[in-house]
């Protein structure tokens, strides 16, 4: 008998900010959430592939399962970190998400290219060469 499965072949560049981007993303703490995320993503079916940001935001490079929508795995994935965030890893100190994220579609022929994109974020921002459709989702400072 011949069973039908469903291929999804889409991957997503997500971006999105810590709460007033205030600094809160730094050395095991954010490592620490970086895990989470890699976990969540584990858990829903979502391969992993790249994940990294400075201080104030994170990018994940990921698959979307089939079985998910865009919303709910970016729901997911800042809400698992969160709850990691604020009932272990820093209980006396102040965490949150700021609400929204950005979303762009990668071809699989691209997932290299952002992958190192994402790998370099530190250095991109210091030397002011983000590439601008990467960094959606990341408001700019008034």
């Amino acid at each position: 008998m011949y069973r039908e499965r469903t291929h999804l072949a889409v991957y997503l560049h997500l971006v999105w900010c810590t709460w007033d981007r205030l600094p809160l993303l730094n050395g095991e703490f954010a490592h620490d959430l970086y895990r989470a995320i890699g976990a969540e993503c584990a858990a829903i079916g979502s391969e992993l592939i790249a994940i990294g940001g400075v201080e104030d935001h994170v990018h994940v490079l990921t698959s979307l399962p089939a079985t998910i929508s865009v919303a709910d795995l970016v729901q997911r994935l800042k809400g698992s970190s969160a709850h990691l965030a604020t009932h272990q890893l820093v209980r006396d100190q102040f965490f949150k998400w700021q609400a929204g994220y950005g979303a762009v579609a990668v071809s699989p022929r691209h997932l290299d290219q952002v992958s190192k994109y994402i790998a370099n974020q530190r250095e991109h921002h210091a030397n002011n060469s983000l590439i601008a459709s990467l960094e959606v989702g990341v408001p700019r400072r008034s």
